[in-house]
């Protein structure tokens, strides 16, 4: 029989407990689901409209001014500014391919493709209409895409630091960083920009400093400079019609719900992280990939069968349009 004044199995077994609370590290606390602001949801969750529930749109620190109220932060308004204006382009798009590419490639003649050009003009240069269907939404989705980055990025380091829970290795053997991972609408739609604002300056900006106008500029004017200047005019070209095609595509998916993730197609952040997909699932993303990929291509191969079937095959233009071109193209440094 155990001696009564002696300690009991119980004590022992607290006495053990507490010591050894003694010797657990701290570690940070994370906040509840609940509270977590929606800059540090992935980019698909946040751009993906069929994965943005009301839970992830609390303001949380990332609320704009005057917004706390409503229950949703910055972020949940710039992602719509950037929806909405890629919307608002696609009428801009739709208008300027059928100038550009369908029409040529039905009349499979740039003078008899001029005239409809300088009448759909009439419906997107105005100075009404320019700034409304093409300036403002290139701005405000350029713009609210990049502040949605800075954003994202300002609430990591709120959290973690510059290097803080950041600090590990990744697939390269580098640090990670508190950055957004970019995905491939992302990229594309940066490559994107480089391309649309050389277009552009040659076709639009570039005859307004020069010659107050650009009513001379057509599609007689991009034939010109594809006889001139091949290397660059198709360079531009295809990298203009790829590039865009296969942003506005994707990004229209995303959208609609309809594209497969695009995070990590670079280099994915951790590869220590395995997840296991059955087998109908893999084949619902890869008929869903081979759709919008299809839907690129198609797009692409539109915009292209009159431009760069047609117009670029249009030879140069003579007389004094022609030096008209050229002296157009030489201040660009061609």
């Amino acid at each position: 029989m155990a001696d009564s004044g002696g300690p009991s199995a119980l004590d022992s077994w607290r006495d053990s407990q507490a010591v050894s609370l003694h010797h657990i590290d701290p570690a940070p606390i994370e906040s509840p689901a609940t509270e977590r602001d929606d800059l540090t949801l992935p980019d698909d969750v946040i751009d993906d409209e069929e994965n943005y529930t009301p839970k992830d749109r609390r303001s949380g620190t990332a609320a704009a001014p005057g917004l706390s109220g409503t229950g949703r932060g910055a972020i949940y308004y710039l992602t719509r500014i950037q929806k909405y204006s890629s919307y608002a382009m696609s009428l801009f798009t739709t208008l300027h391919i059928s100038n550009v590419s369908l029409i040529p490639a039905a009349t499979g003649s740039v003078d008899a493709s001029e005239t409809y050009l300088l009448m759909t003009r009439e419906i997107y240069q105005t100075s009404i209409a320019e700034p409304l269907l093409v300036i403002l939404p290139v701005v405000a989705h350029v713009g609210s895409g990049v502040a949605l980055r800075l954003l994202r990025r300002a609430q990591n380091v709120r959290r973690y630091g510059d290097r803080g829970l950041w600090t590990g290795r990744g697939s390269h053997g580098n640090t990670t960083s508190p950055w957004p991972e970019m995905s491939f609408i992302s990229i594309s739609g940066y490559a994107f920009m480089i391309f649309y604002s050389g277009h552009v300056l040659m076709n639009r900006l570039l005859p307004l400093a020069v010659e107050g106008d650009s009513s001379n500029v057509g599609l007689a004017y991009i034939a010109h400079g594809f006889a001139r200047h091949p290397f660059v005019s198709w360079f531009s070209y295809i990298g203009l019609i790829g590039v865009g095609a296969g942003h506005m595509v994707w990004g229209t998916a995303r959208w609609l719900g309809l594209a497969p993730s695009t995070r990590g197609w670079l280099k994915p952040r951790n590869k220590t992280v395995s997840v296991v997909v059955d087998r109908k699932t893999r084949r619902q993303r890869r008929r869903r990939w081979l759709g919008v990929q299809g839907m690129t291509v198609l797009v692409a191969a539109l915009w292209a069968v009159g431009g760069l079937g047609v117009v670029a095959r249009g030879g140069p233009t003579s007389g004094w349009l022609g030096a008209l071109y050229d002296n157009l193209y030489a201040k660009a440094g061609l």
